[in-house]
């Protein structure tokens, strides 16, 4: 990883370790509003637990919302989240998960080790020199034939944020397409399953300024 994504991904880290208690608390009831991003959820699911196993890793899981979530549709989820206060947030809303501190450019853990990743709207943080490593990482602890779901804003751009909720924060947002993503996947052994878009939600209490996009993907050996 370069030395400007390493800035990058230690401003990240310490803009949400800034906002941790103010995002929690905003983003508690949204997957009752997103329905289908329960949907999504709720198909990538089935598909691991057609695997035989139940492992998922849920990489950029914040306060855990996700990952909780995962584990009410059956599975075995674990959190990784590069800010601490984060998963110190996450770990004590759902003390029954493991959640744990670091960066998924370098997981820490065994090839192999999960039927399952999501990467729900974290990889908008990670520029594109650093997108290779993450997706590499995954690849390396997927198992064959393992489930990738993702989600991220659609666009072709990086917004810049310096004021989240009256806090300072320094985040870059990367607006990226599909297909985009998809040739990011694809040499380190991901094919495309599902593919959906779909417009802004501008009404209700979580609007949104952007297109949505989500992308499952398979990891080779099946």
């Amino acid at each position: 990883m370069t030395d400007e994504a390493r800035t990058r991904e230690a401003a990240t880290r310490d803009s949400y370790d800034v906002i941790a208690q103010t995002y929690t608390d905003w983003v508690a009831d949204e997957l009752t509003a997103k329905p289908h991003d329960r949907a999504v959820l709720g198909a990538f699911s089935e598909l691991v637990l057609g695997t035989g196993s139940a492992e998922v890793l849920d990489i950029g899981c914040g306060p855990g919302r996700i990952t909780s979530f995962l584990s009410a549709l059956g599975l075995t989820p674990r959190g990784l989240d590069l800010s601490p206060a984060m998963v110190d947030l996450a770990q004590g809303l759902y003390p029954t998960l493991g959640f744990d501190v670091g960066s998924m450019t370098a997981l820490p853990y065994a090839d192999d080790s999960f039927s399952g990743f999501v990467a729900w709207y974290s990889t908008i943080h990670v520029p594109d020199d650093a997108l290779a490593l993450s997706f590499a990482e995954a690849a390396r602890v997927l198992r064959p034939g393992g489930w990738f779901q993702l989600a991220f804003q659609l666009g072709d751009r990086i917004d810049h944020v310096s004021d989240l909720a009256g806090f300072s924060v320094d985040l870059d947002f990367h607006r990226r397409s599909i297909d985009d993503v998809l040739t990011a996947l694809e040499p380190h052994g991901f094919s495309p399953v599902t593919r959906l878009e779909r417009e802004p939600d501008r009404a209700g209490p979580f609007p949104e300024a952007s297109r949505q996009g989500y992308l499952l993907v398979r990891s080779a050996g099946l």
